[in-house]
Parts: C-alpha cells; structure tokens; sequence
C-alpha cells in the first residue's frame, strides 16, 4: 500500500531532461578507457562489436520502453517486477537494481580520483583520496537534497559539459586523421573474444534504466520516457563507434594503451590534448553521479512507499519536497563502496547483477501483456518475442559471469529474501 502521509514529489522532468538523464546514466568514464579493452578482444572488428551490442541493447531499450510508459509512480524496475510478479520479486528486483546502480557510481567516483591524479598524484594516497571522494559525493549528495528542478539542471550542465570535449575530440579526430603520422595496422588476433566483448559492452551501454526510476517527477510518462530511451542510445552508439574510430586511425599500439582516447588527444593536439581529454573524463564522472542521484533514491523511496523497505526512506522533505533520507543513504553507502571496494571489483558485480534486471524486465513485459492489456502505453510490434529474445541473451550473457560475482549476487538474493519476509511480518 502506498504511503500518502508525506507531501507529493514534484512532475518538474521534462522530454529532454530525461533524454539527458539516459545519457548521464550510460555515459560515465568507461568510454576513456575502453576502446584498448575492445580491440584487445576483437582486433579490428572493435567498431562493429558497438553496433551489434547496441543492437542487443535496442531489445533492452524497447522493452523497457513500453514498461515504464504504462507507469507513473518512481521505482522503475522494481515497480514494473512487483506489478507483474508480486512481492516477492519485486523487492528482489528492487536490491538487485540498486546493487547495480550503487557499484557503478562506486566505481565511477573511484575513477574521478584516479583522473585527478594525474594533475596530482597525491590525490590517490589515502587521506587525500577518502576526502576527495566524500567532497564529490557530498556536494552532489546536497545539491540533490535541496531539489529536484535544482538537480535537474546541474544534470543537463554535466551532460553538455561531458559531451563538448568529446563532440571536439571527433570532429579534430576525423579532421587531422590524415596529417597525423597513421599507426601500425592492428595485428590480427590469435583469437577473438566476442563473448567477453559483450559483457564489457553491457556495462557501457548499461544504466538507462536509472532514468526511469524517477517516474513520480516525470511531467509525462507514456511520451517522454520512450522518447529519451531510443533517444538516448542513438546518441551514445554514435559517440561510441565515432571515438572507436579516432582511437584506431591516431594511437599507436592501441591494444597497449592505459588511456587511449587521451593518447588519441595528444597524438593529434599535443600534450594540451591530453590534459583536456582527463579534465572531460573527470566532467562525466561527475555528470554520472549527478544523474545517479536523480534516480536512484527514488529506488529506496518507492519500495517503503510500498511498504517493502524501512518507513523513514520513504519520507519526502517537507520544504523541499525530496525523499531526503533516501539520498542521504545513497550518498552514505556510495561513499563507503567506493572507499572500500576498487574499480574492477565494482564493475563486474555491476554488470553481474544487471543481467538479472534485465531479465526480470523481460519476463515482466510478457506477463504485464496478459495482465494489462488495456494498459494506456506504448506498445511494441512483436513486443513478447522482443521480450522473449532479451531473456534469452540474458541466459547467454550469463555463461561470462565470473565465480565470485555468482557468490556475490546469491547473498543480494538472500538479504532481498529476508527483506520480503521481514515485510510482510509489517517493517
């Protein structure tokens, strides 16, 4: 049962404001570091492994399309789980997403640290580090506190601020491409590991989901939300295989490079490149937990509107019309994550975690179909073989999934368990 005793949020998310949403919530610091990772694992196919990820995430991103088009209430995910599903898996799904989305920004706030050192090594030893992280995230963390409309556009200032630097570093890429010296032809490989691609992909393409958890301050739904997911995707795929392409034509020995969209910036501009292309990394690793805040309360927030989760995340300020504690809490457990868990650990569990989501999106849209079918949403051509396919790349995407994130994800799955039964004993 909803809980009405606290003041409503505020509809103040509009069309592009979500749009810009998707994009802050994909878009983080992995594409400075990725494009050594994907040619070391398909040699010079790297640009097209893009487009088939992009197109695996399109069956994704229209699923979830005319899920959240049927809802106008926060949770995302979890909502659409627990309408289809029931309880039970609805707070499973509920700890799932917000496991995925607190590893992310974890690793995305690790990553800020690690780009700051190089204007100042000492930015990760561990005093400077651990205040540096509880800065960032604490000055977020209070922006999002004061209000929604305030968060909203200190989030479509990071989106134009993290795209500008790499809108240049395509247009000077393709430019100058010819007039810089051209690297060595890239070996072929031994072998390709197309499977291993794909799941570094998940986590780059993942996290427009998070878009969709702030439904409740959403001015339109059935419109808006659809609107920036296919939105969204087209313009990152369109970045993604863009930078793929400067990387490869202007860095030599790509496979070998430990920043390569920077060494693609200083192969064509110099060492001035280089410093603006770190400085841009550190502008979309802020973006990200800045459109991370937006959403991800709203998680915790709808789950105790419902019931499933401790009253107070539930609360809404009464001056400023936020789920106050919900932010806190993620602020708090995002800043612990992120000082006691490095960045490859956080990465993997996160991409783990979101083949569960995403299935048990997939899963739901076919139930939500019997169930809802006079529904007012969007609604997909074929939308149940859409569905059906996600859960199937889902099932194969999870033969990729190391021993420890399986360990990982069956204690999430026990404490969510132990969450429902305490739930329904009335929390």
């Amino acid at each position: 049962m909803t809980n009405h005793a606290s003041p409503p949020l505020v509809r103040a998310l509009g069309r592009w404001t979500m749009v810009a949403l998707v994009v802050n919530g994909v878009l983080g610091s992995a594409i400075f570091g990725l494009p050594d990772d994907i040619v070391r694992l398909v040699g010079r196919a790297a640009p097209l492994a893009y487009l088939l990820a992009a197109a695996a995430m399109l069956v994704f991103i229209a699923v979830f399309a005319e899920l959240s088009s049927q809802f106008t209430e926060p949770g995302g995910p979890y909502l659409y789980a627990r309408e289809a599903f029931g309880r039970f898996w609805g707070i499973e799904m509920g700890w799932f997403t917000w496991l995925v989305r607190l590893t992310a920004a974890a690793a995305n706030a690790n990553l800020f640290v690690i780009y700051l050192g190089e204007f100042w090594p000492e930015a990760t030893t561990p005093l400077p580090r651990t205040l540096l992280l509880a800065g960032l995230l604490g000055t977020l963390t209070f922006v999002n506190y004061l209000g929604v409309t305030g968060a909203a556009r200190l989030s479509n200032l990071f989106t134009a601020a993290k795209l500008l630097p790499l809108a240049l570093l395509i247009l000077v890429g393709f430019a100058l491409a010819r007039v810089v010296p051209a690297p060595a032809p890239l070996p072929p490989l031994a072998e390709t590991k197309w499977m291993s691609a794909f799941i570094v992909l998940l986590f780059t393409y993942g996290g427009f989901d998070m878009a969709l958890i702030p439904a409740g301050e959403c001015k339109d739904t059935r419109r808006d939300l659809p609107f920036a997911l296919f939105t969204g995707l087209a313009v990152i795929t369109t970045i993604y295989v863009l930078l793929q392409l400067v990387a490869m034509r202007t860095v030599p020995n790509l496979p070998d490079s430990a920043r390569p969209l920077a060494d693609a910036a200083r192969a064509l501009v110099g060492p001035l490149g280089a410093s603006l292309i770190a400085i841009g990394a550190m502008v979309s690793t802020s973006g990200y937990l800045s459109a991370q805040l937006i959403g991800v309360p709203r998680l915790t927030f709808a789950l105790a509107q419902r019931g499933d989760f401790p009253a107070p995340f539930g609360a809404v300020h009464a001056r400023f019309r936020t789920p106050h504690v919900s932010i806190l809490a993620w602020g708090v457990l995002t800043f612990a994550l992120a000082l006691y868990g490095n960045f490859a650990w956080n990465v993997g569990l996160s991409g783990a975690a979101r083949l569960l989501t995403y299935g048990l999106s997939c899963a739901a849209l076919i139930k939500l179909r019997r169930t809802r079918p006079d529904a007012p949403a969007l609604r997909l051509p074929a939308g149940k073989f859409i569905a059906a396919l996600g859960l199937l790349l889902c099932v194969v995407m999870t033969t990729g999934m190391e021993l420890g994130h399986v360990g990982a994800i069956a204690a999430v799955a026990t404490i969510a368990a132990v969450n429902w039964w305490l739930a329904r004993r009335k929390l």
